[in-house]
């Protein structure tokens, strides 16, 4: 098995790093602070977070099929 680690793997360490949690008052508020934060997050973050939620989609997909 090759040691080197994705890109995703390495983003996503990054990712784990760096959470950032919001204590949501209501739904309004949840709501609000989702949208704020993923508009300030660069097109490349953005993607790559979809990727790697696609990935988590299929893995758990794959598993339902066991």
């Amino acid at each position: 098995m090759n040691n080197s680690r994705s890109g995703i793997e390495k983003r996503s360490e990054i990712r784990k790093r760096k959470i950032t949690g919001h204590l949501a008052k209501n739904f309004d508020d949840a709501d609000n602070w989702d949208l704020e934060f993923w508009q300030n997050q660069t097109p490349q973050y953005r993607l790559s977070a979809l990727v790697a939620i696609r990935n988590d989609i299929k893995k758990v997909n794959a598993s339902r099929l066991k």
